[in-house]
Parts: C-alpha cells; sequence; structure tokens
C-alpha cells in the first residue's frame, strides 16, 4: 500500500456534489422506510411467536414453509438456527388474531400432521414429564401396589429420568436412546412404545411477544440510537470543536439511513439484533472518523493561518492508506460472517458489510465535507476556506509596499 502514503488527492474539490448526492439518497431511503413502510417489522417489534424446533434429521426449509403457508402462516419467517447438523430450525410468525397464547400449537399441529407424527399416539418428544407419567401411570406395566398417589410418584420418577435424556440431546431419534434411560425397565419401555411414538421434530423453546411489548422495544431502539448520536456529537463537541462534533454526526446519520434504506430494500428482518449492528455500526463510524479529525486537528496545531480546506485535505491524504486498510479488513470479516455465519446472522451481517463500505465513504466524503461547511456558514470565518488568509496576506504585502 505504499502507492496511498503519498498521495495528493483533492478530497474536497467536489465536495458538494458528494454531499448532495448522498443527502438525495439518505431522503429516498428514509422515505423507503418511514413513509412507504419498506421496513421489515420482526416480531421483537410487531409482537408475534418464535419457537425453535430441533429435527431428527435435515431439515427442508422450503418444505417447511410450504406446511406452514397451507395452514395460513405464509408469513411465517424460518431460518437455520444453531451449528452445522444439529437441525435446528427457528420460526417466527407474526401475532395470530384471537389468539393470545400465540401460533405454537398452530405451528405444531401443522407440521405434526405433514409428518404424520406418532400416527395419533403422544408424540415423546413433544409431551412433558406430566404426560409421561400419566400414560405410564394409565397401563403401570410395572406392575406397582399401592395407593394411586404411590403409583403416580413411581411413575413420575421414571419420566423424569426420560426427560432428562431427552434434554441432553434435545430430541429422541430411536427407541434404542430410551431403552438407555436410568432406571426404565423393559416393560416400562414397552409400556411407552404401546401408548406413544417417536416423532420426527421437538420444540426446544417457545417465547411469545405481545403488540405492547414490541412496542415499548421498537421505542426504546429507536431512542438507543438517538442516543448514541447525540451523545457522539457531545463528546467529540467537548473532545474537539463543535464543527468536529456536526461532521461525526452527519456521517453517522448518513451511514444509518443508506445502510437502513438498503436493508429495507433486501426485505430482511428488522428486529433487536438489528438494533445492535447499528449501534455497532455508529460506533465503527465515529471511530474511523474521530481519527481523521484527530489528525486535522494534529495539523491546525503545526500548521497554524493555514486555511482549513488545505488542512483537511492533507490529513485525508495522510490517512488514506490506514482508512482503507482498516475498513477492507473489516469488510472481510464481516463478508466472512454474512457467508457462513447462518441465516439468523445475515441481516446483522449485511449491516456491518454495506455499513463499512458507506462509513469508509462518509469519513472521507461527508465528515469532513460538513465540518467545513459548518465553519464556512457559521465559524468565526478565521479558517474558512483561504480565501480570507489570501486577502489578508494581500492587505499585509500592500502595507509593507507602502
Amino acid at each position: 500500500m505504499d502507492f496511498l502514503r503519498n498521495t495528493n488527492i483533492d478530497f474536497m474539490k467536489y465536495r458538494k456534489f458528494w454531499i448532495s448526492f448522498s443527502f438525495v439518497v439518505m431522503v429516498v431511503g428514509a422515505i423507503a422506510v418511514f413513509f412507504l413502510g419498506k421496513l421489515n417489522m420482526g416480531i421483537d417489534f410487531v409482537g408475534g411467536t418464535q419457537l425453535t424446533l430441533k429435527f431428527a434429521s435435515e431439515p427442508n426449509v422450503a418444505e417447511l414453509r410450504d406446511i406452514l403457508g397451507r395452514a395460513g402462516l405464509k408469513e411465517s419467517q424460518i431460518q437455520r438456527f444453531g451449528k452445522p447438523g444439529e437441525n435446528e430450525i427457528l420460526v417466527r410468525t407474526p401475532i395470530v388474531e384471537g389468539s393470545e397464547e400465540g401460533a405454537a400449537t398452530q405451528i405444531l399441529a401443522a407440521l405434526s400432521q405433514h409428518y404424520n407424527q406418532a400416527d395419533g399416539s403422544a408424540d415423546l418428544n413433544q409431551i412433558g414429564t406430566g404426560s409421561i407419567a400419566q400414560l405410564l401411570a394409565a397401563s403401570n406395566p410395572d406392575g406397582v401396589v399401592g395407593e394411586p398417589e404411590a403409583i403416580s410418584a413411581h411413575y413420575t420418577a421414571v419420566a423424569e429420568s426420560v426427560m432428562a435424556v431427552r434434554k441432553q440431546s434435545a430430541i429422541f431419534k430411536s427407541w434404542d436412546e430410551v431403552a438407555a434411560v436410568p432406571g426404565l425397565t423393559g416393560k416400562s419401555l414397552a409400556g411407552l412404545k404401546s401408548s406413544a411414538a417417536i416423532g420426527k421434530f421437538s420444540p426446544l423453546a417457545t417465547e411469545n411477544v405481545g403488540p405492547q411489548v414490541g412496542k415499548e422495544l421498537r421505542q426504546r431502539g429507536f431512542l438507543a440510537v438517538i442516543g448514541a448520536l447525540i451523545g457522539m456529537l457531545v463528546y467529540i463537541w467537548i473532545r474537539f470543536e463543535l464543527l468536529f462534533g456536526i461532521g461525526a454526526t452527519m456521517a453517522s446519520l448518513h451511514d444509518v439511513l443508506i445502510t437502513l434504506g438498503l436493508y429495507a430494500f433486501m426485505g430482511y428482518e428488522f428486529n433487536l439484533t438489528t438494533i445492535a449492528a447499528f449501534l455497532t455500526l455508529i460506533g465503527y463510524s465515529v471511530n474511523d472518523t474521530v481519527v481523521t479529525f484527530d489528525r486535522v486537528r494534529e495539523n491546525m496545531s503545526k500548521h497554524r493561518g493555514r486555511n482549513l480546506l488545505k488542512i483537511i485535505n492533507d490529513s485525508q491524504n495522510q490517512m488514506l492508506s490506514r482508512t482503507l486498510l482498516t475498513g477492507g479488513t473489516t469488510l472481510f470479516a464481516s463478508l466472512m460472517l454474512f457467508l457462513f455465519g447462518g441465516d439468523v446472522i445475515h441481516g446483522f451481517a449485511f449491516i456491518m458489510f454495506v455499513g463499512i463500505i458507506v462509513g469508509t465513504y462518509s469519513s472521507i466524503y461527508i465528515a469532513s465535507p460538513f465540518a467545513l461547511l459548518w465553519e464556512e456558514y457559521f465559524g468565526s470565518g478565521r479558517r474558512k476556506n483561504g480565501k480570507d488568509d489570501a486577502k489578508s496576506a494581500g492587505r499585509a504585502a500592500a502595507s509593507k509596499a507602502h
């Protein structure tokens, strides 16, 4: 990267064009997100059901979408979850009208019907301790003698052992695995085989989010992003100058709006992970900008009297290698995360990948130009664009001549 160490690029020459171009893109993205409703809100913000399932063998995601679609759950989002080979699936579906418990029951019923789960018998991968104990107590295969409470206590202990083994692998794949349960006699195993069956999937976790909770989470997420931008402005104002704070804040806002517009266009789900990704993006963006501004401040101290435009251009050229190397390495890591990180974090990786590209661009063509414009229109006039310094030098030379 030696060819980037001695550059002499006039970054500020077309600053008004780049600012105007970015402003148009920001407005288009904001309109698409906030006025046209293009943002695909997840259940974290609108309410709904999230169900984690584990399958005995590799599930077909397209087939699962078709099954739930026929069951009236066409808006369900299905993603692979966990490590490769674990056969775990994450199902998210919006609120079901008239249901306070969410769509978990409807999802399980649709999948059970398609896969012919347990042929109408109880599914050992779905029932809990109480149901297993009741099945065994009803037939009493071990021949326990005594009061019903004693019979129930015996088979409850057996059921707890069965559940303990199931929790270790999350799913029974065969009766051989059930036979290895400690304390389960051959007669109890036969009793389970006669009254239950082993299905092809097991629910691991169910989470329901109500619309009111979703609304509160949406408000808090919005406040978190706004708070980050305001806090950044105040910090840089104190640490550097107000004009630098304005430049850094506008660059971060630019990065968020453009990335959000592209995110909405791609149709990714907007959830709490998305908020975390945008907060991470804001942190990365301001870090990249602050490093450049620190060099600007250093050059302002070294070259007092030189106009701000010249100082910014020199600083941008001096930091160009660092900016591109940092952005490039982080971009590569984000790309690997997007390609191999799995469906669940695709949205997060997409935000970081696009945000790093946009953030590298904004640290050069948005942050510094905005700081320069602020100084030109609202500053003290001491460092506007070189015209004042040139006029002062001309007046000084004229007075010496006289």
